[in-house]
C-alpha cells in the first residue's frame, strides 16, 4: 500500500473544469503505474467492435451530451468493454513492456492516452461473473457480480446497420428499460457494457429516456490480448461501489482527501482559478429499482 500511496503521489494531476463552476464536469485521473505493470492477458480477441457511447449527466440539462468511443474486445472465453483510449494504450503499453523501456516513458504513454471513462466491464472472468474495474480519482476498485442477463422480448421489427440485417429487442435491466437491434449474422450473445443474451451481436442500444445510447460503428478481426489488471484493486460490492460514486460526485475533492491524503489536487476553472466543486451532476447507468 506505501508503494501505490507514493507512487501516485509522484503522478498525479487534475484536469480543469469545463463551464461555469455551478455545473461543471470535473475528470481528476490520477495515474497509477502498477495499472500497467500488473496486467495480465486473459484471453485473446478473436474480434473487436467499436462503439460510439453517448451519456447525460445531468438530467436538467439533456442538450449536454458527453460522447466516447468504446471497444468490444471478444474473446473465447470472457469480453471486455472500456474506452477506446485504453485500448490504445493497451497495445502501445504491452510494446513498451516487451522494449523494456523506462518508467517515465510508460507514464508518458499512459498521459496520452487518457480518457473520461474509466470503468472496464468484462464479461463471463472469472468464470459466471460479471467483474468491474474503475479507477475512481486514486481509488482502485474491483466489483464482482453473478452474470445477470437480461431478460429480452423478440420483436418482428427489422434495421440494417453498417450492412448487417438486425432485428428489435427490448428488455428491463438494472432500472432502465432498453431497446436493443441485434445482428443474427453475428451469433455472438454479446454487446456494449452489460447488455448481452440475445442471438446475435448487439449493434445498437439505448435506453427508453436517451440518456445513454450505444450505436456500433464498426467490427474487425482480431488476435490482440484481453488484459485484465485488477487483481490488486480494492473489493467491493455493487452497493458500495454506487456510495462511492455518489460521495465522489457530492465532493470530489474532499473525496481524494478522505481516502488519499497524501494525494494533493487542485481544480481550476476556465480563467485559472481554484475552486472546490461540489454536487456534480450524478446519472448513473444502473439505477435502483423501484
Amino acid at each position: 500500500m506505501k508503494h501505490f500511496v507514493a507512487t501516485i503521489s509522484l503522478l498525479c494531476m487534475g484536469l480543469s473544469g469545463a463551464g461555469s463552476m455551478a455545473d461543471a464536469q470535473v475528470s481528476i485521473n490520477i495515474f497509477n503505474l502498477n495499472d500497467v505493470l500488473n496486467a495480465k492477458p486473459v484471453d485473446m480477441a478473436r474480434f473487436v467492435v467499436q462503439y460510439q457511447a453517448t451519456s447525460i449527466a445531468d438530467t436538467l440539462h439533456l442538450e449536454k451530451r458527453e460522447e466516447e468511443s468504446m471497444m468490444l474486445k471478444v474473446g473465447d472465453k470472457c469480453s471486455v468493454y472500456y474506452s477506446y483510449a485504453k485500448s490504445l494504450a493497451d497495445s502501445v503499453l504491452e510494446a513498451d513492456k516487451a522494449a523494456g523501456v523506462s518508467q517515465e516513458v510508460i507514464m508518458e504513454h499512459i498521459k496520452q492516452y487518457s480518457s473520461k471513462v474509466n470503468a472496464q466491464v468484462y464479461k463471463n472472468y472469472p468464470e459466471g461473473k460479471i467483474t468491474t474495474l474503475d479507477a475512481l480519482a486514486a481509488s482502485r476498485f474491483r466489483c464482482e457480480e453473478k452474470t445477470e442477463r437480461p431478460e429480452w422480448v423478440l420483436h418482428p421489427d427489422t434495421m440494417t446497420i453498417l450492412s448487417y440485417p438486425c432485428r428489435k429487442a427490448t428488455c428491463h435491466f438494472k432500472g432502465r428499460d432498453y431497446e436493443a437491434w441485434y445482428t443474427p449474422e453475428i451469433p455472438k450473445s454479446e454487446g456494449p457494457w452489460k447488455l448481452c443474451g440475445l442471438p446475435g451481436l448487439i449493434l445498437k442500444a439505448q435506453d427508453s429516456c436517451e440518456h445513454y445510447t450505444f450505436v456500433c460503428t464498426g467490427i474487425e478481426l482480431s488476435k490482440s490480448p484481453i488484459l485484465f489488471g485488477g487483481t490488486d484493486f480494492e473489493p467491493i460490492n455493487r452497493k458500495n461501489l454506487q456510495k462511492a460514486y455518489e460521495r465522489y460526485a457530492a465532493d470530489p475533492l474532499g473525496y481524494i482527501a478522505l481516502t488519499s491524503p497524501q494525494v494533493k489536487v487542485t481544480v481550476t476553472d476556465d480563467n485559472g482559478k481554484p475552486y472546490q466543486p461540489k454536487d456534480m451532476p450524478y446519472n448513473p447507468i444502473e439505477l435502483a429499482e423501484r
